[in-house]
C-alpha cells in the first residue's frame, strides 16, 4: 500500500529525540507528540481567524520533499512539536516597471506579525489538487495553492501560467519561543501589469503592501541588518542569494520572449537541488525524520 493510499486520520507521534540537537541550538524544544490548540496554546490573545486558519492540513515532507503525510498549521509551526518540516512556497511578483510587489504582514499574524516579506507566502494544503496528484507534478499543486493564496492575502486573481517555478531551499527558523518555520519553500516568479491586476490587500493577513525598486529593497535590507525594519527570514535568504540575479528578467527593457527564456535558464540552474540555507545548512542537509511505521496516513481529497 502506498504511503498516500493508507485510510483514516491520525496524531504524529514522534521521537522526542529526532532533531533536537538543531532545535536546541536555535532555542527551540524538542519534537513531541503533537496536540490541539486548546491544549497547547492559550489563543485569547490570538486572532480567531487566524486561530482557525492554524487547523488547515499541510503537506509533511522529508529532507528530499518526498510526502510523508499531513498535519495541521499549528502542529508544524509549534516549536514544541518540531516546528515540523512542510512544503510551503514563496511568490515574488514585479509590475512592468521592474519592481517587485512586497508586503507587510498584518499584526494579526500568529508567525513573524507586522514583518516586512515577499508578495505572498503560504502552504499548499493536504489535497489531491494543491498535492498535484492528478497530474504527478508538485509545482504544479504548489501554483494552484499559490493562486488561492493570492487571491485570499491581496485579491490579486491570476492564472497558474503566470507563475514560474525556479527552485526550492530548505530553512529552519524561529518566529518567537513558541513559533517557528520549517520549510521546503517552492520560489514562484512572474510579471504583472499592475493596472490590470490591482491589489486589495485583506486587512487580516496584510497590513500594508508596496512595489520598490530592487535600490529600495537594497536600502529595506540595510535597514533590517540595523533592527529598523523586520524581514522575514525566508524572504531575507532568497534575496541573499538569489533575488538581485533572477531580477534581471523583470528589467522594463526585457521582453516577454526573453523573460520567458531567463527564467527556463534559471530553472534549469536553480531547480536542480534542494537548496539548504541559513546558517543551519550544514545540519539541515543532514536532517532526519523517522516516523513510525504503523501510523495512519490520511488519503487526501
Amino acid at each position: 500500500m502506498s504511503l498516500l493510499s493508507s485510510p483514516g486520520r491520525r496524531a504524529i507521534a514522534l521521537p522526542a529525540a529526532i532533531g533536537t540537537p538543531l532545535l536546541r541550538s536555535m532555542g527551540i524544544g524538542s519534537l513531541c507528540m503533537t496536540r490541539c490548540f486548546s491544549s497547547t496554546v492559550a489563543t485569547s490573545n490570538l486572532d480567531p481567524t487566524q486561530v482557525a486558519l492554524m487547523q488547515e492540513r499541510v503537506i509533511l515532507v522529508d529532507r528530499d520533499d518526498h510526502v510523508l503525510g499531513d498535519a495541521s498549521k499549528e502542529e508544524t509551526h509549534l516549536t514544541a512539536t518540531g516546528p515540523l518540516l512542510h512544503r510551503a512556497f514563496s511568490v515574488f511578483l514585479f509590475n512592468r516597471e521592474g519592481k517587485v510587489l512586497m508586503q507587510q504582514r498584518a499584526s494579526e499574524k500568529i508567525t513573524f506579525p507586522d514583518y516586512w516579506t515577499n508578495t505572498c507566502c503560504s502552504h499548499p494544503l493536504y489535497s489531491k489538487k494543491e498535492l498535484g496528484l492528478d497530474t504527478n507534478d508538485a509545482v504544479a499543486g504548489v501554483k494552484r495553492a499559490a493562486v488561492r493564496k493570492l487571491q485570499h492575502e491581496l485579491g490579486v486573481s491570476l492564472a497558474e501560467s503566470t507563475l514560474n517555478y525556479v527552485c526550492r531551499l530548505h530553512y529552519l527558523s524561529a518566529s518567537d519561543g513558541k513559533w517557528g518555520e520549517h520549510e521546503i519553500d517552492y520560489v514562484l516568479l512572474g510579471c504583472v501589469d499592475e493596472h490590470k491586476v490591482p491589489v486589495c490587500p485583506n486587512a487580516n493577513e496584510v497590513r500594508a503592501t508596496k512595489y520598490v525598486s530592487s535600490g529600495e529593497l537594497k536600502e529595506m535590507m540595510h535597514r533590517d541588518d540595523s533592527g529598523m525594519l523586520k524581514l522575514t527570514p525566508w524572504s531575507r535568504l532568497i534575496m541573499d542569494r538569489f533575488l538581485f540575479d533572477w531580477w534581471r528578467a523583470f528589467d522594463k527593457s526585457v521582453s516577454p520572449a526573453e523573460r520567458q527564456h531567463m527564467l527556463t535558464q534559471f530553472r534549469e540552474r536553480d531547480g536542480k537541488v534542494i537548496h539548504r540555507l541559513g546558517s543551519n545548512a550544514d545540519r539541515l542537509q543532514k536532517w532526519e525524520v523517522q516516523l513510525p511505521a504503523d501510523r495512519a496516513v490520511a488519503t487526501p481529497v
